[in-house]
């Protein structure tokens, strides 16, 4: 018998280019245009067991380009009202997935989407999480496109997410809780959660709902450029309305890597300058500031320069999108008169983003598959608010992770048996 050489199969990738902004309606019809079997979408949909609501798709044009567009019909029987499927406590939404027929994954993503938007609006309303009253991300509809987006990632194989900077406009939104700001609070607290790229224009439109920003912060692994990949499929989701000079659409480009570490990792670029005449203060505001500006980390090292003098190098990792915000940053923080740079790869490794309470208080943990690392800004706060030693909150923190972490392991492990 011939042994068997088969290699593994490649990941499937999928990068989002939300040059547009995003929407959940967007997110879904994007993937369906890239093909993604809307029946097969519709069979695990299914599995949710909500009557009411009918999906569709058309297709339309956006500014010249051709997209497919996503409608939600939503029924209500007549001694019903709306108001009464607008407005459900995220733990009414987690015990509908837990309670529903779906893949294992699509159950999972789908909740992680929905325990963001949960913690973002609880940390913004001073409310539990679970309390939470999800206006409009708890209507019928929006379930649909977040769930129906998870389909779709599921019926396409998709296994890693990478997304462009996000782009939101400005003005105001009527919402649940009356005129808001454009970004949203909501879309700004869930870029803040993973550190994801906001690009603003002058648009006096919403361009960026809480749930498409939700499904692209949680579920990309990465934000940036389009990462190399070879191209299997393209699709373009439309929406509502057809802005002139903007497709309003969001992109959404398929393709397979090569799945070993050996293979190319995802590009980023090293930002540097040698300093010799900044302060101790100042560098550790340059940090910071470069940190704001979107790098993936920074850093400062101890250098000898000529002539013996002492100084320091300032280091920025970050990825191609916001090298020039970076490089400006740079300049304008530590004086240099010049700048290098270049490209490097890196290999993240998959994270998610989780909030603990400890005495009350909200702190923010990343949680990788071999360990748990907790917000240290929160932590300390915390403790200044509590009067624990900083080790005791950090350590109750990660003690908490754990414990949330493996919860849902068994909840999923309970609803795959």
């Amino acid at each position: 018998m011939t042994p068997a050489t088969d290699e593994p199969e490649s990941p499937r990738v999928a990068w989002f280019h939300c040059h547009a902004g995003t929407a959940g309606d967007m997110t879904l019809a994007a993937l369906i245009d890239a093909g993604a079997d809307p029946d097969a979408v519709a069979t695990i949909l299914a599995g949710l067991h909500l009557e009411g609501w009918v999906l569709s798709f058309e297709r339309v044009q956006r500014a010249g380009i051709a997209a497919t567009r996503a409608l939600v019909g939503v029924h209500h029987h007549r001694h019903e009202h709306q108001h009464e499927h607008e407005h459900r406590p995220a733990r009414d939404i987690y015990a509908l997935l837990d309670a529903a027929d779906l893949p294992d994954r699509v159950r999972r993503r789908a909740r992680q989407v929905v325990q963001a938007l949960a913690e973002v609006e609880g940390l913004l309303h001073d409310t539990p999480p679970d309390d939470v009253e999800l206006h409009e991300v708890g209507s019928l509809d929006a379930i649909i496109d977040i769930v129906g987006s998870c389909a779709a990632l599921e019926v396409l194989g998709v296994d890693r997410m990478v997304c462009s900077p996000i782009t939101v406009g400005r003005g105001t939104v009527h919402a649940a809780h009356g005129r808001l700001p454009h970004p949203a609070p909501a879309v700004v607290g869930l870029a803040a959660r993973v550190r994801a790229p906001l690009v603003g224009v002058d648009e006096p439109v919403e361009l960026a709902t809480p749930t498409g920003v939700a499904l692209m912060t949680v579920l990309a692994d990465e934000f940036g450029p389009m990462p190399a990949m070879e191209v299997t499929s393209v699709g373009y989701g439309a929406g509502s309305n057809d802005t002139p000079g903007r497709p309003n659409v969001v992109q959404v480009v398929l393709g397979t890597t090569r799945s070993s570490h050996s293979s190319p990792g995802r590009t980023a670029a090293v930002v540097e300058a040698n300093v010799d005449d900044t302060t101790p203060e100042v560098l550790a505001h340059t940090v910071t500031a470069l940190l704001d500006a979107g790098a993936h980390d920074a850093w400062v090292t101890p250098i000898v320069m000529k002539k013996g003098r002492p100084a320091h190098t300032v280091h920025a990792l970050c990825d191609d999108s916001v090298r020039s915000t970076v490089v400006e940053v740079m300049i304008r923080e530590t004086g240099t008169l010049g700048v290098r740079a270049w490209v490097v790869e890196r290999w993240p490794q998959p994270r998610q983003h989780h909030t603990v309470h400890i005495d009350g208080h909200a702190i923010r943990v990343k949680v990788a598959q071999h360990r748990v690392k907790v917000e240290f800004d929160d932590a300390a706060e915390v403790a200044r608010r509590t009067d624990r030693p900083l080790r005791e909150v950090l350590a109750a923190a990660e003690a908490a992770a754990r414990s949330q972490a493996a919860s849902r392991a068994n909840a999923d492990n309970t609803h795959t048996s």
